[in-house]
């Protein structure tokens, strides 16, 4: 089983999706605030979500996405990248 499974709020995994989702807004140039906005939530969600204080489900990251006009598939290879440059055996 892969670390994410355990605790993903806090896996380096779920913190390089963070760190892409923040680029992604800051080269739209929008504030944490604008985005919130955008899609209908508390600025404080975003911050949350970026802060690695809240996680974020998948049905929110594909809205996030739409918003910020970026590809989720783009998103969830950064996951995917990260992990298999990782080589985490696997557990039994």
């Amino acid at each position: 089983m892969i670390e994410t499974m355990y605790r993903s709020l806090y896996s380096k995994y779920y913190d390089s999706l963070r760190l892409w989702l923040k680029t992604k807004r800051d080269e739209k140039g929008l504030s944490i605030r604008a985005l919130a906005e955008k899609l209908g939530r508390h600025h404080s969600i975003v911050g949350k979500i970026e802060q690695s204080r809240r996680k974020i489900d998948i049905v929110e990251f594909v809205e996030y996405c739409r918003i910020l006009d970026v590809d989720p598939h783009e998103g969830l290879d950064v996951i995917i990248s990260e992990i298999k440059s990782q080589q985490i055996p696997s557990r039994k």
